[in-house]
């Protein structure tokens, strides 16, 4: 049977030892008129023809990778190996996203960040900037993970999270996400694997950020003190479950 969405328009390009196939709009979709040229795929497998799921600008898919529902990618990103790209999701700029990964709902996933390996990211999830989420870690509900971060191994990150600059996630429950609701109103994170704090341009350790809040203002510190001391006295806690 026949594609009922899409045709190759008979150019093509070599990518990793894989020949791409750029395709054309044969119907109107939500994404391109008919008649309009997409972007490169390896066959047509990687495409659903059903829906509004589409392909275009430089972007490529390729391997087992599968795009369908009303998922885009464009840009010049990548979806290879037997990555997933659907719902309503949107993988753009130069993302990448392979291996086993799994991208959906309405999930963004953009600029020069890569999701890999068994990574999940959905929901109203975004993942930009140089981020990676790797390993088995879950990105969702209206989380973000942006600038260099790295979410990996079993990590969650979900709910109104926000991941961002050179902050690492990793191992299962590694960090604890916090509300500045004294002044700033926005989020900051402790990293357990190397016990160091999040907090807007700041990244150190716990002694480091007390010291800086109390510069700011004796209210700043005696806030930042308070959770600090606070999560010091549950790793003392888990460290005394651990020697039972």
């Amino acid at each position: 049977m026949a594609n009922k969405k899409f045709e190759f328009t008979g150019e093509t390009k070599t990518v990793c030892g894989v020949t791409l196939h750029r395709i054309r709009a044969i119907v109107d979709i939500a994404y391109a008129k008919a008649g309009e040229i997409g972007g490169w795929i390896e066959s047509e497998r990687n495409l659903s023809e059903y829906g509004n799921a589409w392909v275009s600008g430089n972007a490529e898919v390729y391997g087992d990778a599968w795009v369908s529902g009303d998922a885009r990618v464009y840009g010049n990103a990548w979806v290879s190996g037997n990555a997933r790209v659907y719902g309503d999701a949107e993988v753009y700029g130069n993302a990448w996203v392979y291996g086993n990964a799994r991208v959906y709902g309405n999930a963004r996933v953009y600029g020069d960040a890569e999701v890999y390996g068994n990574a999940e990211v959905y929901g109203n999830a975004r993942v930009y900037g140089d981020a990676e989420v790797y390993g088995n870690a879950w990105v969702y509900g209206n989380a973000w993970v942006s600038g260099d971060a790295r979410v990996s191994g079993d990590a969650r990150v979900s709910g109104d999270a926000r991941v961002y600059g050179d902050a690492e996630v990793c191992g299962n429950a590694d960090y604890i996400v916090f509300k500045n609701c004294w002044s700033s109103m926005r989020w900051f994170t402790y990293t357990r694997s190397n016990k160091m704090w999040k907090v807007g341009c700041f990244h150190g350790t716990g002694e480091e950020l007390v010291k800086k809040a109390y510069a700011d203002s004796e209210k700043s510190g005696r806030c930042y003190e308070a959770i600090v001391r606070a999560v010091e006295a549950i790793e003392d806690a888990m460290n005394e479950k651990k020697e039972d």
